[in-house]
């Protein structure tokens, strides 16, 4: 019987921190899919006109598989970032009302890191939400609330009932830039 009620005390503490959260992506399928279904994808400069290069892939580590996105940022030709970007949803809008941010498990090199969000209202590749990203040799773990999103280059506030995107990004500065990113969720 014992046996019986810590069985549903841990299954009943698995739900809740569960509904505390929504998982975007652990890494751990390491093959380009999130764990909301949706791709990952890696955009630089050169889509504008720039010249910064990018890799993005996965490594291994004690505590498992990580997003590695590196390359060397480049400030030349109006250019200036390397990013990976996941769509929230298969379909256009993930309503994100009910959180409060988004959590982020990260180390890299030293240099400018951003999350950036897109929405509905983001029509223009220069239009974006972004909050900076702390990072060290050592993984940190960080929650980055939603009002500490700064819009740029648009005027509408951030609409978290119509998120279609979430980036992390190299930008601003020219550098080496080499972050991972162990993981990412939204939190309440």
């Amino acid at each position: 019987m014992t046996v019986l009620v810590g069985l549903l005390a841990f299954l009943a503490q698995g739900v809740a921190m569960s509904e505390q959260s929504l998982l975007i992506d652990d890494f751990s399928q390491r093959n380009g899919r999130s764990a909301l279904g949706t791709e990952w994808r890696g955009f630089t400069d050169r889509v504008m006109g720039g010249r910064s290069d990018m890799q993005v892939g996965y490594v291994d580590g004690p505590e498992g598989s990580a997003l590695r996105l590196r390359g060397q940022v480049r400030l030349d030709n109006n250019g200036g970032f390397i990013q990976a970007r996941v769509p929230l949803s298969a379909d256009g809008d993930f309503a994100a009302d009910d959180f409060a941010g988004v959590a982020i498990r990260a180390r890299g090199a030293p240099g400018p890191y951003y999350l950036h969000l897109r929405t509905g209202d983001t029509r223009r590749p220069w239009q974006y939400y972004r909050a900076p990203i702390d990072v060290s040799d050592q993984w940190q773990d960080q929650v980055i609330p939603f009002s500490a999103f700064e819009a740029r280059s648009i005027r509408q506030p951030l609409d978290l009932s119509a998120l279609r995107s979430l980036a992390v990004v190299a930008y601003g500065e020219a550098f080496e830039a080499d972050i991972e990113v162990a993981r990412i969720e939204l939190v309440r």
